[in-house]
């Protein structure tokens, strides 16, 4: 087993120091909080952005500003985003015990891990996690918020939805498990082509149609609609918190990349109760 899986963007996507870091999230999620409804429930899932924080931190934190509440209840996060840089098949969780950030270290929660060893389209593999991204720029935002907390880091490479549906079904628990999916919109569009296209995006996302999403629509398509098609069996609807890119905060506007975050709550059409599922 590798021991610990070292910060890959630390210095480049976000700050280098625990210092810097650790003041950076504070400010964002106290930015974020002024804009929740404080007497909303947590929610079970959400979806957030990935890319620098100069750019997209600001519509992460709003979709994490959500979770506050849930501080000493969450003791597990399951992280699952695109893989950027290594193609394989499949889910991909990697061997590693801990991954670091320079706010210190999260434990892998092997024992998730083991639990999905079952799936025939999920492997343990170190190769996609070492330059990633998608998934390690979440975790300074967990750390700050929930404190001690295990994660279970999945990348998603060639695969069906309803395989990463299967994933989140296996991993998806009681109110100490959240969900995060990692994911940005349209890449390199102008911001009026973009605007249009993430419009597109978000209106499936909110209606829970993962049919209507593809690589153009987001670089986090699959575990988007494996979310949206267990989120759907089990009562659950997206609600839309934030949605820019790139142009409106610190980019150009000529190539722009789309964020949205969203968050995952009991929808009100929900008459009945889902079906029991055999979790493990």
């Amino acid at each position: 087993m590798e021991g610990v899986r070292q910060p890959a963007v630390a210095g480049l996507f976000y700050p280098s120091t625990a210092r810097e870091l650790a003041a950076a999230v504070d400010r964002l999620l106290a930015e974020a909080n002024a804009m929740v409804a404080s007497n909303a429930p947590p929610p079970k899932a959400i979806i957030a952005p990935h890319a620098g924080y100069v750019y997209s931190a600001p519509v992460a934190a709003r979709a994490y500003a959500t979770l506050a509440a849930s501080h000493g209840r969450i003791r597990r996060a399951v992280v699952i985003g695109p893989a950027h840089y290594v193609w394989f098949e499949g889910v991909a969780a990697p061997s590693s015990a801990t991954f670091e950030t320079p706010l210190g270290a999260l434990p892998v929660d092997r024992s998730a891990i083991e639990a999905l060893r079952g799936l025939p389209f999920v492997g343990v593999a170190d190769a996609p996690h070492v330059r990633e991204h998608s998934l390690g720029v979440q975790l300074p935002f967990l750390q700050r918020l929930l404190g001690e907390v295990e994660i279970v880091p999945l990348l998603v490479g060639d695969a069906r939805r309803e395989d990463v549906a299967g994933v989140l079904a296996r991993l998806w628990r009681g109110e100490e498990t959240a969900i995060v999916v990692s994911s940005d919109l349209s890449h390199y569009h102008d911001t009026d082509t973009a605007r249009r296209r993430d419009a597109a995006t978000a209106d499936a996302i909110e209606r829970g149609d993962g049919s209507r999403l593809g690589p153009d629509h987001a670089c986090g398509f699959l575990p988007i609609a494996g979310l949206l098609a267990e989120a759907c069996s089990r009562g659950l609807k997206a609600r839309r918190l934030d949605l820019r890119n790139s142009g409106d905060t610190v980019g150009p506007k000529d190539r722009v990349v789309g964020y949205g975050a969203w968050c995952f709550e009991q929808s009100p059409d929900a008459h009945s109760p889902p079906v029991p599922r055999n979790d493990r």
